[in-house]
């Protein structure tokens, strides 16, 4: 691994901690906001680091950074992004946002708050995605958890356990544009009124 893995593993950790070091918020009504009628579903737990998991399953602590990784990995191709930090920490709040330089540009995008991972101890393969949440008083999702394609969970960020629909692991379409403030939020809020997570969507950024 090199130098830049690393330092990039550890800034990201740090960000995760950090997310869950503010003062708790009340807690809302439990269950999925978003879920598709009479669809599958995956029992899925949420962690906000690698160490996270491994302290809830001992006994699977490279399944839990393989999750951990690959969460990352999806993070890194499909989280939204934004062409300031105002514009994107007015989605997810402040100091919520990394600059990414690329070499076809740069732009930024929301820290990812946490992954889901479900299947991890069975013998099928486990699935695994990157989580955000908002800290800025003018998200429709503040504190609360929601996909890099605008899909989310009910109650608050504190809620560590979901029947989630099988839809949520679904491969989402890469993010090759960029998005204007408030663009996420508004995808948000469009999802809300489908009211149903199954729906087949080519999602926002693609």
């Amino acid at each position: 691994m090199s130098h830049s893995q690393k330092r990039s593993k550890s800034i990201h950790l740090h960000q995760l901690r950090k997310a869950f070091a503010l003062k708790p918020l009340a807690v809302g009504v439990a269950g999925i906001m978003l879920t598709a009628c009479g669809g599958s579903r995956e029992q899925s737990n949420i962690y906000v680091s690698p160490e996270d998991c491994q302290q809830d399953n001992p006994e699977a602590t490279g399944q839990c950074l393989a999750a951990y990784e690959s969460a990352l990995e999806e993070h890194n191709r499909t989280a939204p992004k934004f062409n300031t930090q105002n514009d994107c920490e007015y989605e997810f709040g402040n100091d919520r946002c990394q600059y990414v330089q690329t070499s076809s540009g740069s732009f930024f995008m929301p820290f990812m708050a946490g992954y889901m991972v479900s299947q991890l101890l069975q013998p099928r393969p486990y699935y695994s995605q990157p989580l955000y949440t908002s800290f800025s008083s003018y998200s429709p999702f503040r504190s609360r958890w929601v996909t890099s394609n605008g899909y989310v969970f009910d109650g608050d960020i504190r809620r560590r356990s979901y029947n989630a629909p099988s839809s949520v692991f679904e491969k989402k379409p890469t993010v090759n544009r960029t998005i204007k403030r408030g663009g996420f939020g508004s995808s948000v809020r469009a999802k809300s009124s489908w009211g149903s997570s199954g729906s087949k969507s080519k999602g926002w950024g693609g």
